[in-house]
């Protein structure tokens, strides 16, 4: 009897461990404050426009433009900044931040990701988030630059592959 006792114990024990307490909305926001997240949105939102002179300038490949076309470039470049600025804005996100963060982490993760982050450590790395993001996404679109072009020459040889084939 007292090794049923001991057993029904150990697995209530571990029932109750393994069905952590969910995020509160409260904690959470408390996380998006001490890691910064707002001003981490606003540094990407920033960082569209540079990643918008880079494509233009790939675009163009060493070309001058012309006033015209320069202009449409302006144009097209307004019209892009506005929507990354109405599509990525804080009162947009953080709602998905709330709800992706409280599917995905406990109450007690939360709080020791908070306690991180209040450290000396925690805050040197919010401090650096954005130039890594920054870095990153730099990074990230060189590959894809050099996979589009990788692909373009995959998609033109089964162009001609498929008209060769249908003569």
């Amino acid at each position: 009897m007292n090794m049923f006792r001991s057993a029904v114990v150990s697995l209530l024990l571990c029932s109750t461990a393994a069905i952590a307490a969910p995020a509160t909305d409260e904690s959470v926001k408390e996380l998006l404050v001490v890691m910064q997240a707002q001003k981490l949105v606003n540094g990407i939102r920033a960082q569209v426009d540079s990643m918008m002179d880079n494509a233009v300038k790939q675009t163009l490949q060493g070309k001058v433009p012309t006033a015209k076309q320069q202009q449409a470039i302006d144009n097209m470049k307004n019209k892009m900044v506005a929507i990354v600025q109405e599509e990525i804005a804080w009162e947009q996100l953080e709602p998905l931040y709330l709800r992706i963060y409280k599917e995905s982490l406990s109450e007690e993760e939360v709080i020791g990701i908070v306690a991180f982050y209040k450290t000396p450590a925690g805050q040197a790395f919010v401090e650096k988030m954005p130039l890594l993001t920054q870095k990153t996404l730099l990074e990230v679109q060189k590959i894809s630059s050099e996979m589009g072009q990788k692909m373009q020459k995959v998609q033109k040889q089964f162009l001609a592959d498929m008209l060769s084939t249908s003569k």
